[in-house]
């Protein structure tokens, strides 16, 4: 799983300041573990985004 993650995952200093970023995006993990802190389903998490896909 750790494997896969690194390849969804990124964090670059020339991107948000080298937050982890989903790959080939600007979607934040922080922004998308807030969402579902709060409470949104995955379905609601995913419908603005629509590159990101589940795994």
């Amino acid at each position: 799983m750790q494997k896969h993650l690194k390849q969804l995952v990124v964090s670059n200093p020339k991107v948000i300041m080298w937050k982890p970023v989903i790959v080939g995006t600007r979607i934040t993990v922080e922004l998308i573990l807030e969402k579902l802190a709060a409470g949104e389903t995955l379905k609601q998490v995913l419908e603005p985004h629509p590159r990101l896909t589940p795994i």
